[in-house]
């Protein structure tokens, strides 16, 4: 099981959104409540480094992004999330983030090890 699993275990309907290709799903800059979870498409975030250089990242399908609206009190977000593609995005918020910690503390693990192998290939993408 991973993140986007145990997302999709305790979503509603509610919480599942359509995105069409070219939609701005949060920009930089703004408030962040909610972290999202990709069920189909890509999605790219694009944020500006401190010297004025643009960044970006490809999102793809069973990734989640946005997770640190949910734990940084006061979160702007870093980063504009772009639907590249027809997206199917399962939305949480941090109440049902909280719950889900609380009854399946795997999910804290497997939401960061997602982190921690995005940065990693980020990482990987910048040193070539």
């Amino acid at each position: 099981m991973n993140a986007l699993d145990t997302m999709r275990a305790l979503a509603a309907k509610r919480e599942v959104h359509v995105a069409e290709a070219g939609e701005v799903i949060f920009a930089a800059g703004e408030a962040g409540a909610s972290m999202f979870g990709l069920l189909e498409g890509r999605v790219r975030l694009v944020w500006t480094t401190e010297n004025g250089q643009e960044g970006y990242e490809l999102i793809s399908a069973g990734d989640v992004f946005g997770a640190g609206a949910l734990v940084t009190p006061d979160h702007r977000r870093l980063s504009t999330a772009t639907a590249e593609t027809a997206c199917r995005l399962i939305e949480m918020n941090r109440e049902k983030f909280l719950f889900a910690v609380q009854e399946s503390p795997m999910f804290a693990i497997e939401l960061l090890a997602s982190v921690d192998e995005r940065l990693r290939d980020l990482k990987m993408h910048d040193s070539t």
